[in-house]
């Protein structure tokens, strides 16, 4: 009986593995998918090939602690172009990572939030110990909901961590992570650096 319960459990665990693979493959190949329709992108079709990714790693999925900050007075977030972005903290997030127990701010951009359709749109930016190695100098990116928190938790997926246009090409706005929210841990899961030659 032991011996069976043993086979079951690693039966569901490689099934449940597998399931997860195919949904981040899914994930990533419509991620680049978007790329090819947004008119403003900075990638064509040929540069799709120099997009990379780590392995699927289901470790970097985790299941954080959300506190919601009420009545956050607004601030402005730096872009890697010299411009800035009026933002509010929205929520402060805890969690374990590779046995570490880290922090980070979710922000809400106050302009999208006026926009029919995105008031429930939410931003991690972050930066880790893998950029100017392994990642973009710059840091990352996660996109979130309101609606993703659910019971005073949520679910954050760094393996969907993108990378700003900015890793491809000048001339975009885009935010500067805060140091709020540089980790001190790797985070060897989501984009890794763009191998294509940078636009102008």
């Amino acid at each position: 009986m032991k011996f069976l319960v043993i086979i079951l459990t690693f039966i569901t665990i490689n099934g449940y593995s597998q399931g997860y693979k195919s949904q981040l493959e899914a994930h990533r190949k419509q991620y680049k998918a978007d790329f090819l329709t947004d008119k403003n992108s900075p990638l064509k079709e040929a540069d799709l090939q120099n997009l990379h990714f780590y392995d699927a790693d289901s470790t970097y999925r985790i299941n954080a602690e959300v506190e919601i900050l009420p009545s956050e007075p607004s601030f402005m977030i730096p872009t890697f172009n010299g411009a800035r972005q009026e933002y509010v903290r929205y929520a402060r997030v805890k969690f374990i990572l590779n046995g570490k127990p880290l922090h980070l701010t979710i922000y809400s951009n106050t302009l999208l939030a006026k926009r029919p359709g995105f008031a429930d749109y939410l931003f991690m930016p972050f930066t880790d110990p893998t950029n100017d190695n392994e990642t973009y100098g710059g840091g990352r990116y996660l996109d979130l909901k309101t609606t993703d928190i659910k019971n005073g938790h949520l679910e954050i997926d760094f393996n969907k961590a993108y990378n700003p246009y900015c890793a491809y090409s000048a001339g975009y706005q885009c935010p500067m992570p805060p140091a709020e929210n540089d980790l001190e841990v790797k985070v060897q899961a989501g984009e890794k650096q763009y191998t294509g030659e940078k636009k102008h």
